[in-house]
């Protein structure tokens, strides 16, 4: 009997989509602390308090476990804190889109739970029990019928957009601090992979009732508040919030090629020109550029989107990545919601100035003395000047050169709209200077990289996110040469069998 009450119980959890932890179990706080200091100190420091020396290039900061405050917890909204069950999956789990680890991998089910006890006794004994579960009620099935409902229910009032942003991007329309100070942005809804919990919509209608402690994100389930939804109204916005992710954004490891495919005539010239819909994009994650001075820890772009489409004498190449605000130093509103030392937006694309003949590619940070690059760096522009492209050549970040980017053929535009950036850049295929710029030849693998600058976030010169280097391969067009081999192949064995048929028919007659 027992076993069938496991078993009921791991199928309801399957069921109900929940990343859920084994049966609760008491943990030894001593234990706990001894685990503790061997694995959680560099970050959450030997008080608890977060305050440590790697602090200030972690965003967001370390847990401060003296406050007993916590992102993820399916208590009520009345409660602060996080029931043990809670506790265990942050540590086994991790936090998504920031540097706390998922531990599964390490630490055995019993050390977790050691590691519950030992974390509470940092905010005092008062302030260990948890209030009673949150209420899911009847859970509400996803459905367009839901959905509707849900972004309705989202917009209404702004009761969610205020701060999530029109298409649920996070671009921010103010600045928002936590209980400490820290500065907040509010979550991008379209990337399902930054959620610190999931986006199951049980994760989701979670967040949604209980609010984050310690931020601006309300409990809609606060009966007290004007943005109160009910139980099923809950469900339909976490349905909606569900059916944001952004599923041509996101990141696919085989995917190392921006394939760009030939266009008879001219290239599009419009950003929203419908023809760039229709081209196959390749995303990319972003990572801080930690490799030359300045260095750069705490990043707010993550991806960065690339399309491109060619023709005999140019190549085009889109750009798409979100960014929380367009960062316009010099407007009023801009640095209203920026941090203190706002810079203009930016994006860059890295090429060899010569394809590489073998496996060997330039150092993918601006190159080095043997093998040069050329880059196309793309600026948002500031109320005194508007966007620019500007052109540089490389050979390590100790030496640039920067050329008119106009004589060598290179051109940039860039369109912001609701959190989302699209940049797009043209190049001649043929070198103006065959010693500095790259030929754009067809059917050849060409090294390429991206990096992306957000202004808001103080980010400028060496301070930005990159790639490392991916491929660039301009799709030679299909003419009509196969198809007339193939249908001449076909007549071939068509003759063949024929004769072969006839052949057979004659000796059999014989």
């Amino acid at each position: 009997m027992k076993s069938l009450i496991i078993s009921f119980m791991s199928f309801l959890m399957l069921y109900i989509g929940v990343s859920a932890p084994a049966m609760a179990q008491t943990g030894d706080a001593e234990a706990g602390g001894e685990v503790y200091g061997r694995r959680c100190t560099w970050c959450h420091g030997e008080e608890g308090d977060g305050v440590t020396d790697v602090a200030e290039r972690l965003n967001p900061p370390p847990r401060d476990f003296t406050f007993a405050q916590y992102k993820i917890k399916t208590t009520d909204f009345e409660n602060d804190y996080p029931n043990d069950d809670d506790l265990f999956r942050m540590i086994r789990d991790g936090m998504p889109g920031t540097a706390m680890p998922g531990w599964s991998d390490v630490l055995t089910d019993q050390q977790i739970w050691d590691l519950v006890a030992y974390i509470k006794t940092f905010a005092g004994p008062e302030e260990e029990e948890p209030g009673p579960a949150m209420d899911y009620g009847q859970q509400v099935a996803s459905s367009a019928e839901s959905i509707e409902q849900g972004k309705k229910l989202f917009h209404e009032n702004d009761r969610c957009a205020e701060c999530h942003g029109q298409e649920g991007k996070g671009n921010a329309v103010k600045g928002l601090k936590d209980d400490v100070g820290f500065r907040t942005w509010p979550r991008n809804l379209t990337k399902p992979w930054t959620f610190r919990a999931s986006n199951d919509p049980m994760d989701i209608f979670s967040r949604i009732s209980t609010g984050i402690p310690s931020t601006q994100m309300p409990a809609f389930a606060d009966p007290a508040s004007d943005k109160h939804l009910s139980i099923e109204q809950r469900w339909h916005v976490a349905n909606y919030v569900h059916s944001l992710a952004k599923v041509h954004a996101v990141v696919k490891p085989e995917n190392t090629v921006v394939k760009a495919e030939k266009v008879d005539g001219e290239l599009p010239g419009a950003i929203d020109d419908p023809q760039w819909e229709q081209t196959e994009p390749s995303t990319f994650f972003l990572v801080p550029q930690i490799i030359g001075e300045q260095r750069f820890f705490t990043p707010s772009n993550d991806t960065i989107t690339a399309r491109a489409l060619y023709s005999d004498t140019e190549l085009a190449i889109l750009l798409e990545w979100d960014d929380r605000s367009k960062s316009i130093p010099g407007d009023e509103r801009a640095e209203k919601i920026s941090d203190p030392e706002i810079a203009e937006d930016g994006v860059a694309i890295q090429l060899p100035v010569t394809i590489p003949q073998g496996g060997e590619k330039p150092y993918f940070g601006m190159g080095d003395a043997a093998h040069p690059v050329n880059v196309w760096h793309w600026q948002s522009g500031t109320t005194d000047h508007p966007q620019s492209v500007n052109l540089m050549n490389a050979m390590g970040f100790g030496e640039i050169e920067r050329r008119d980017a106009e004589e060598a053929g290179v051109s940039a535009q860039g369109l912001y709209d609701n959190g989302t950036w699209r940049v797009l850049m043209k190049r001649a295929r043929h070198a103006t200077d065959q010693d500095k710029d790259i030929e754009l030849v067809e059917g050849r693998m060409i090294p390429i990289a991206f990096a992306a600058w957000d202004g808001s976030n103080s980010e400028k010169g060496s301070r930005h996110t990159m790639t490392p280097w991916y491929w660039l391969l301009l799709k030679p067009a299909v003419g009509a040469r196969p198809v007339i081999f193939a249908v001449i192949v076909m007549l071939l064995v068509f003759a063949v069998l024929l004769w072969w048929q006839r052949t057979a028919s004659q000796s059999a007659d014989a």
